[in-house]
């Protein structure tokens, strides 16, 4: 398990992630008014031979629109049920970030009684180092204490 600062910046980095994926749909797939077509020809670009053109009527909802590579417009009701879904994600995650923010340590206490907590851990700390060092002695006592032995029964 990751601690909460881990965490947060996990959810930070999705929601960074959320909102260009969102813009990003927003763009490529929002529904746009006609194309207007140029006035006078000596403007319009030059047909290709080798596309088809739209007059076949061969477009159709998913095609690209002139003009905007890459985008594939939605219909209205689509866009309008994605875009609410979009919303909905982004609006959790945000809630996901404040709950996480509202888990971390210290938010509701005091520099001075966070120093107080730190200083009484840090005392903790130096107890257990202590007895640590106390343990590996006596371990190391006790590994002498049976090489002796081995030594002797070896001479039996």
């Amino acid at each position: 398990m990751t601690d909460r600062l881990t965490q947060l910046s996990d959810c930070l980095d999705q929601l960074s992630t959320q909102f260009y994926a969102s813009l990003r749909y927003i763009t490529t797939h929002h529904p746009s008014p006609s194309q207007p077509r140029p006035s006078s020809p000596s403007t319009a670009p030059a047909p290709d031979p080798n596309t088809q053109n739209s007059s076949t009527g061969n477009n159709s909802a998913h095609d690209e629109i002139p003009g905007s590579p890459g985008q594939r417009p939605d219909t209205p009701d689509t866009f309008a049920a994605a875009t609410r879904e979009l919303a909905r994600d982004l609006v959790l995650k945000q809630k996901q970030i404040e709950a996480l923010i509202g888990a971390l340590p210290g938010i509701e206490t005091s520099e001075e009684e966070q120093n107080r907590r730190l200083r009484g851990l840090e005392g903790g700390l130096r107890r257990m180092a202590e007895e640590r060092e106390e343990v590996v002695r006596e371990k190391e006592r006790l590994v002498r204490m049976v090489e002796d032995v081995i030594v002797k029964v070896r001479r039996v």
